[in-house]
């Protein structure tokens, strides 16, 4: 693979430059548990580290550069299940969503925290989606929310301290194993809170976003059907 190539590059400039440092012949060298090794019978030679390498650097040549490319087949599956919890009060259709958890597969978490920062970002706004966030024209076609100011989108207050749950599987097509994670959390809040209101007020909503005076408006005109149907 490309990374492997760079890295055994990557690894002869550092050999390279330690048969500088000691006067013998590149080849001689030899590389063992991450250290340069000289030929036997080299004088005064010890094992040199990367960070005793790079420190004589400037003298041997410069920057050590290492370079890799790759190209993946296709991106890495990626895969989660969302919980959501929400209170929804009957005479004004207003809900608030009490609390969330997100289960996902990240493949390898290089950055935990990063990764739990994204899925959380994922999850404020698909719940933005499913129920606030809509453009609303005018008799005449003109939108009437245009400005953030009437945009209704999630803050802070509106969302509880969102629970992630990182499933680490490595994706077998990177060599790291990573997967992307930003994108997945978007799409399962707006079934979550679909079907967590239809728990909470017996009506299927087949519309989205679930605002309160299209909420309200079903509750009122629409038959409740069983919670276990």
């Amino acid at each position: 693979m490309a990374v492997i190539r760079a890295a055994e590059d990557a690894r002869d400039q550092l050999k390279a430059r330690a048969a500088k440092m000691w006067n013998v012949a590149p080849d001689a060298v030899t590389w063992q548990d991450g250290r340069a090794i000289p030929p036997p019978g080299t004088e005064k030679a010890e094992p040199l580290t990367v960070a005793e390498i790079a420190a004589k650097m400037t003298h041997t040549g410069g920057p050590i550069v290492g370079r890799a490319s790759l190209y993946a087949p296709m991106a890495g599956p990626a895969f989660g299940a969302h919980i959501c919890d929400l209170e929804v009060d009957p005479e004004t259709g207003q809900s608030r969503v009490v609390r969330y958890t997100a289960f996902q597969d990240v493949g390898k978490a290089v950055h935990p925290s990063f990764v739990e920062g994204q899925m959380q970002g994922g999850v404020a706004q698909g719940v933005g989606w499913a129920l606030n966030e809509e453009y609303i024209y005018n008799s005449d076609g003109v939108m009437e929310n245009a400005g953030f100011l009437d945009y209704r989108m999630p803050v802070a207050s509106d969302l509880p301290m969102i629970e992630t749950v990182m499933i680490e599987v490595a994706n077998p097509l990177h060599p790291y194993g990573v997967r992307g994670v930003g994108e997945v959390p978007i799409v399962p809040p707006l079934a979550a809170v679909a079907n967590a209101m239809r728990d909470a007020t017996g009506v299927r909503f087949t519309e989205l976003p679930l605002s309160p005076p299209r909420v309200l408006a079903a509750i009122e005109s629409a038959a409740p059907v069983p919670v276990d149907a």
